[in-house]
């Protein structure tokens, strides 16, 4: 006689609790259908789906077997029969597309589950698991400082495939910008933990200035050069044109002020735990950048990044003379660079994340397998599939499944 029978097993958490359960069904040679556990605050949830072919008799006798071997743990254990239809059609679910939703915030409350939940659930998405991938939430109060640099990530595992893909995202934007929260929705694949490659825009993204409107301000056309970048990213002049007339500003600025320059840049929220993190998980990291080689190259020393390309600086006689040498460093040369780096590192562009916060940026946020915003200007977020606006750079990890502990 076969039967489908659910355990479900609760109480403290404690070593032993699995092996007793099934140390019993070994007895009887149970077949396991599904297993799964979480521990939340010490108290454990255990669910074991088996297969018996034993007697009825003997069926009474199991469950009071796993009663009594449970019982010492002070575990409680429940039995439910499920029906072979049942069964077929949870198994036929299993095989449906999975999704990743991730919520990004700095501290996480009820408003913002049931909000986001309220989303997936309207557009036809069933969660499987909920994971906490940040760190544990302490009691003490946060001062200003610690709140505006505090991490939490809740990750949703859910099923199925939205009818309207564009209108759940708008819901997911609409959602981010209400609650000061960030969204990411991808596609559960096996690239997911199987990225390779990261390339970074530098200017905004790796650091937290624009390094032309840096130089401009030493050679005193500060304010006009930064309106300039500022249409720029926005998306509202051509890169090309808009990256001329700023270098041609720039013309007689003396070389000696690139190395104070460079030695002033702040680094961005979470860009040196990002790089530390990937460097020592085997990933290969890019500055592919409308900026200079020169602080392209002085953040390659200083974060260990392994490949940089950028504008080379014309310099004659110790004077920049407003031009640079070789090919513009624009979007388009920017997909083109990692696509190049992709295939000779020996990776599919699904293995590449491209990270950057300008409209310069968008071909290869777009021809990357995980394109990420940081931090970007509105053209840029409404376009990219995924942003991160309210944490570090380090929150990328969470996007990669990585928990709060991975991190190194």
């Amino acid at each position: 006689m076969n039967e489908i029978l659910l355990i479900n097993a609760s109480g403290v958490d404690k070593p032993g609790v699995t092996r007793a359960i099934t140390q019993v069904l070994a007895d009887v040679s149970a077949r396991i259908l599904d297993i799964g556990q979480a521990v939340i605050h010490d108290t454990l949830a255990l669910g074991i789906l088996v297969e018996l072919r034993i007697a009825p008799e003997i069926r009474a006798q199991l469950l009071e077997k796993i009663q009594r071997a449970t019982e010492p743990l002070g575990i409680q254990v429940r039995f439910q029969t499920v029906t072979p239809e049942s069964y077929d059609h949870w198994a036929v679910q299993q095989g449906k597309t999975r999704h990743i939703v991730t919520l990004l915030a700095r501290q996480v409350d009820a408003t913002m589950i049931a909000e986001l939940t309220t989303v997936t659930s309207r557009h036809g998405l069933n969660i499987d698991t909920i994971n906490r991938l940040s760190g544990r939430v302490p009691l003490a109060e946060l001062t200003a400082e610690e709140a505006s640099r505090s991490n939490a990530c809740v990750e949703f595992s859910v099923r199925g495939t939205p009818a309207d893909m564009a209108a759940l995202r708008a819901d997911f934007m609409e959602l981010s910008a209400q609650l000061n929260i960030d969204v990411a929705f991808q596609r559960d694949t096996v690239y997911r933990r199987n990225r390779r490659l990261v390339c970074f825009d530098m200017d905004s993204t790796l650091i937290d200035a624009e390094v032309i409107d840096e130089l401009a301000k030493a050679a005193g056309v500060g304010e006009l050069v930064a309106e300039i970048t500022e249409a720029a990213m926005r998306g509202e002049l051509d890169f090309k044109q808009s990256f001329a007339r700023r270098m041609a500003l720039l013309k007689g600025l003396d070389e000696s002020v690139l190395a104070g320059i460079a030695a002033q840049l702040r680094l961005n929220e979470g860009a040196e735990k990002l790089i530390s993190t990937l460097k020592k998980l085997g990933y290969k990291t890019a500055i592919l950048s409308g900026g200079f080689n020169y602080f392209g190259r002085y953040l390659q020393n200083k974060l260990g990044i392994d490949y940089v390309y950028a504008n080379e600086l014309d310099i004659v006689d110790g004077k920049v003379t407003g031009e640079v040498k070789g090919i513009v460093v624009d979007g388009k040369r920017k997909a083109e660079l990692l696509e190049m780096l992709a295939k000779q590192e020996g990776i599919a562009l699904e293995q590449v994340i491209a990270v950057g916060d300008g409209a310069n940026d968008l071909p290869m946020l777009s021809v990357a397998g995980l394109g990420v915003a940081f931090r970007a200007k509105p053209l840029v977020k409404a376009s990219a599939e995924h942003n991160i606006s309210n944490l570090g750079l380090d929150a990328i990890l969470y996007l990669l499944g990585f928990r709060e502990r991975d991190k190194l």
